[in-house]
């Protein structure tokens, strides 16, 4: 319980405080600021999202506060957690994928002739694109849920919902084969594939950098002066990337397993995997702020001087 909780606070705090300092480095470059920054506050708001409207609750049912909603709020609540819980997933991915692309560019970014600057139109349609498809994913927690008391049991299982019947909310599917077929293309959409999606980014973009190195070494055209001068901050960026993605595919993985053994075996096991769930779901909302600060400047200041304080 004490180690939850610490990791629930962690979590609010550091993406709180990731979402505060680079949200005003945003803010200061007029007309917007740089995309990794923009991806990175939307990475670091899915994942207060989840902790606050998700793992808050959980605390407190531990605490041993009882609330007991309705249906309509069951259905509410449902909805809000896959729907978050699927964002947090995607917008991981497409940390990685951005910084992938970057990698691939030969090229700085083009400036209009008359100055003005903004987001990449590209970068806000991702973002649209993310929150309006999970939430389209979601609409089935908001119909196929419903509140089965204090006393209730769970028979099915999603990672991107809860590991319990958190308030006496339950998955309500017409029938046990709907259910396992919407948990079957929970785990390919939203669990299996993005990790793969990850792991193909993440070797893209260390293959690029080694490519790049190796350029390096045998190059010393005037050309290619500022794509070289920029491998060794992009190598630091990929290490920082690849570590996030590390961390995630090895939290979310074990969520993967644990929730599919117990949809799909009932082990003696169960139990004990579903803890183990619990805790990988929260492991990487609270340590990625810590990672993301080894990367990234301004963060990494601002951590110091609460530190030193």
């Amino acid at each position: 319980m004490a180690l939850y909780l610490i990791l629930v606070l962690l979590g609010i705090f550091g993406n709180a405080l990731v979402i505060s300092v680079v949200g005003e480095n945003i803010v200061r470059e007029h007309g917007g600021g740089r995309s990794s920054d923009m991806i990175l506050v939307n990475m670091a708001f899915s994942n207060l999202m989840v902790s606050v409207t998700r793992n808050i609750l959980l605390v407190v049912s531990d605490l041993g506060l009882e609330v007991s909603p309705n249906k309509d709020c069951c259905q509410l609540l449902m909805g809000i957690w896959v729907w978050l819980r699927s964002v947090n997933v995607w917008s991981t991915f497409f940390l990685s994928a951005f910084h992938f692309h970057t990698l691939r560019r030969i090229a700085p970014p083009i400036v209009s002739v008359n100055g003005t600057r903004g987001p990449p139109k590209a970068l806000l349609t991702g973002f649209c694109f993310i929150w309006t498809f999970n939430l389209i994913y979601s609409v089935p927690a908001f119909v196929y849920s419903t509140n089965g008391g204090k006393n209730a049991t769970e028979t099915l299982m999603l990672v991107s919902s809860t590991t319990r019947p958190l308030l006496g909310c339950l998955w309500d599917f017409p029938s046990t084969y709907s259910g396992l077929a919407f948990a079957t293309a929970s785990m390919v959409i939203h669990e299996i594939i993005p990790i793969l999606l990850m792991t193909a980014t993440n070797l893209g973009s260390l293959l690029t950098l080694y490519a790049h190195g190796n350029a390096h070494s045998k190059s010393n055209k005037v050309q290619d002066a500022p794509v070289i001068r920029r491998v060794p901050a992009e190598r630091r960026a990929a290490k920082v990337i690849l570590a996030l993605i590390l961390l995630f595919i090895v939290s979310w993985g074990a969520s993967v397993i644990s929730v599919n053994y117990f949809n799909y075996n009932r082990g003696a096991s169960s139990a004990y995997l579903l803890v183990l769930a619990r805790f990988s779901n929260s492991a990487f909302i609270a340590l990625s702020p810590i990672i993301l600060a080894v990367g990234h400047r301004r963060l990494r200041a601002v951590l110091k001087s609460i530190v030193s304080y």
